[in-house]
């Protein structure tokens, strides 16, 4: 959470990535930095810049599971993407502000969600009238004298958003509230909003001149309904949905979601080392330079337009990581270093990072394949020996063939449990043990022959 101690962060992190302690105190520091800087004096609050990171590590070892785990950490506004998607101005693809302004409508989404969350008792309350309505059409109601301070005569008027008191009405109530009328049809009123298909092709923010023209389109198209029979039930999500967004102040929405952007965004670029050009680069890297120059702005801050309104850059927090194999940090264009100040080294994975990383995190990989098979009765048990041999033999073959860090003990696995995953349904004998035995028996001849290692495991 956005008040979390640099160590809760850590703690909170060791549960899911085994290792890494570095990476994750510098994360940690730099969400407490957020914080910080939001209590500092008001004078200071604006210089004070984010200090973006770069995690320099190979494949498999733990870089984007701690972009997941931050952006179910932190409270603030998170968007992952892969710096290698996007292309300079001018060729075809996606322009880097784009990866602003997706983080803008994740954020909208999210605090537009949070606003329908905190009226929604008050969503369910008119969403159960308009159901009662629908169950016990309401009646023309006779005209009722009322009385009024200016003259003691009795003015006659029709009251129609108060009905008397109705029997038959409260005891519908009460049977909705009771969940006894969930399977009852009723006719109601569907809204259905056609769109047409429309391509756009831009070199210049493509992705916002192609929501704006939707937006535009959809002012413009009526709105058609069709009469649908709904279950109750299914009505009074419909209906609670539609009275919670109604209830819903869009540009209180729109400013609170602009203001976390801006003060408490963060971004994290996979493969950025994708975007580093190698020396004389033609074809396919001739655009590589030029992503880094369009990036560069964002990351030293600048103002970037959205459908929601203009956004400042200079406060969005950073973190960029890459294995680094072909080229180097210091490859990227000057200014942009100078812009990525924390740099941190990830450790390579080996055979006693492999074994806890089978059992320890909460989402282990021999956890998970005890879950599936738990599904069809079947009870799967790894012992010691067979987990040593598991974690073993994903160091010998990583080390043979290409390092892919932890993602090899997915490809151990998978084809370890092949056969008990297939036959899982139909087995007799429901606890299955695993020991080292099989394991050694089951790779045997494919660690053996090298060539065929690299195309199955």
């Amino acid at each position: 959470m956005s008040d979390l101690k640099p160590f809760e962060i850590v703690r909170e992190l060791d549960k899911y990535i085994i290792g890494q302690e570095k990476a994750k105190r510098f994360v940690a520091i730099a969400l407490r930095n957020r914080w910080r800087r939001r209590h500092v004096e008001e004078s200071l609050r604006d210089e004070i810049a984010p200090k973006n990171i770069i995690l320099i590590g190979s494949t498999g070892v733990g870089k984007t599971e701690i972009a997941r785990r931050l952006s179910k950490l932190t409270d603030s506004p998170f968007n992952k993407v892969e710096a290698s998607k996007f292309t300079e101005v001018g060729y075809v693809g996606r322009d880097v502000e784009s990866m602003v302004r997706d983080l803008v409508e994740l954020t909208v989404a999210a605090v537009k969600s949070e606003e329908q969350e905190a009226v929604k008792e008050k969503a369910h309350a008119l969403a159960e009238e308009k159901l009662l309505d629908l169950l016990l059409p309401k009646q023309n109601l006779p005209a009722k004298p009322m009385e009024t301070e200016e003259s003691d005569s009795d003015v006659y008027l029709l009251e129609e958003e108060k009905e008397p008191i109705s029997s038959t009405r409260e005891k519908l109530r009460l049977l909705l509230l009771d969940g006894k009328l969930d399977h009852r049809f009723v006719e109601m009123e569907v809204q259905e909003r056609s769109m047409p298909v429309v391509e756009i092709f831009s070199n210049v923010g493509m992705e916002e001149m192609g929501v704006n023209f939707k937006d535009m389109l959809g002012g413009l198209m009526p709105k058609n309904t069709r009469k649908k029979k709904l279950t109750v039930a299914e009505a009074r999500e419909i209906i609670t949905q539609e009275e919670a967004s109604s209830l819903v102040d869009m540009d209180k929405v729109v400013k609170t979601a602009l203001e976390k952007v801006e003060q408490s965004g963060i971004i994290f670029l996979d493969e950025i080392d994708k975007i580093v050009g190698k020396d004389g680069g033609h074809g396919p890297d001739v655009s590589r330079e030029g992503v880094q120059r369009d990036l560069l702005p964002l990351v030293e801050g600048c103002v970037v337009s959205t459908k929601y309104g203009s956004l400042k850059t200079d406060h969005i927090l950073f973190i960029a990581s890459g294995a680094f194999h072909a080229v180097k940090p210091s490859d990227l264009i000057p200014e942009l270093q100078g812009r990525f100040p924390i740099r941190v080294e990830l450790d390579s994975l080996g055979e006693k990072e492999f074994k806890r990383i089978l059992v320890e995190p909460r989402n282990a990989l021999l956890l998970q394949y005890q879950a599936l098979l738990r599904t069809e009765g079947v009870e799967i048990v790894f012992r010691e020996d067979a987990i040593d041999e598991i974690a073993k033999t994903a160091q010998e073959v990583n080390t043979l063939t290409e390092n892919i860090g932890a993602r090899r003990l997915h490809t151990l696995l998978e084809y370890l449990l092949e056969d008990i995953l297939f036959s899982a349904p139909d087995v007799e004998n429901k606890t299955v043990v695993i020991d080292g035995e099989h394991v050694r028996e089951k790779f045997k001849d494919i660690k053996s022959n090298e060539d065929l290692s690299r195309y199955i495991l």
